[in-house]
């Protein structure tokens, strides 16, 4: 069976004799993964399986395993390479949506939404951590888990004059917001979130990441949405042991 598809590359890994089995996020397939020797083949080729560049592809499925026949680049975002900070933050974002993705199955919001945010990351010059946590944020919205907010994860009533938000708290394993009285059945960790990390969140997911271009968090509401964000996304997304993580 043969496939042509748009795609972009989440990772390399070298085999003998000078293949690589390429981990790639297409379009209308999802990730898969290809064995491939076209590093040997040309310039072209090998561009378009650099990091950053959405490219089309051409697979041979055989049985249980894809080939990659032949690679050419649509369009490359070379000015993240270029940029070390960029590269990096780029890098872990990658890395963190190879993780988040099942084998084989499209998510065709998730691949939009990272095309957007190589366009946004070469254009940005301050505030690359706050389109990272945008682009987390956005991810968790794409895959059905984006937490509950505006209503008790655990018993469904919202906030109110005599149950203000501000005594609420936010657990991961839940799946969000909890009142009070539900947070004193709950034995996981309850963080006690400010009232303006709830509203980052809700303006992340609501607004595209151009949108956000001139928003840079503080470091220390960056730093808080952060371990939030990781936490929750480690729990109901399996993105856990990112290596590119102690880059950042």
């Amino acid at each position: 069976m043969r496939i042509e598809t748009e795609g972009i590359v989440l990772k390399q890994v070298k085999t003998s004799y000078g293949r690589k089995i390429i981990h790639l996020f297409t379009r209308d397939k999802g990730k898969i993964s290809a064995g491939t020797g076209l590093n040997d083949r040309g310039r072209r080729s090998t561009l378009a399986l650099q990091p950053f560049t959405l490219g089309r592809y051409r697979l041979f499925k055989n049985r249980d395993m894809y080939n990659l026949d032949s690679a050419e680049v649509i369009r490359s975002h070379y000015a993240i390479g270029e940029d070390v900070d960029k590269y990096m933050y780029g890098a872990y974002v990658l890395e963190f949506t190879e993780k988040i993705l099942p084998e084989e199955l499209p998510a065709q919001g998730i691949f939009s939404l990272l095309l957007d945010f190589f366009r946004e990351l070469e254009k940005r010059d301050r505030g690359i951590g706050t389109l990272v946590l945008a682009y987390q944020t956005k991810v968790l919205v794409e895959a059905g888990v984006f937490p509950s907010l505006d209503r008790c994860a655990a018993c469904g009533c919202p906030p109110g004059e005599e149950n203000p938000v501000d005594r609420w708290g936010f657990s991961t394993e839940t799946g969000g917001m909890v009142c009070p009285e539900c947070a004193k059945e709950i034995n996981s960790l309850i963080h006690h979130v400010k009232f303006d990390i709830i509203n980052i969140l809700k303006y992340f997911a609501a607004n595209p990441l151009k949108k956000l271009e001139n928003i840079a968090l503080n470091e220390k509401t960056g730093l808080e949405l952060q371990k939030i964000i990781r936490e929750y996304s480690e729990y109901h997304l399996n993105a856990s042991n990112i290596k590119s993580e102690k880059l950042i």
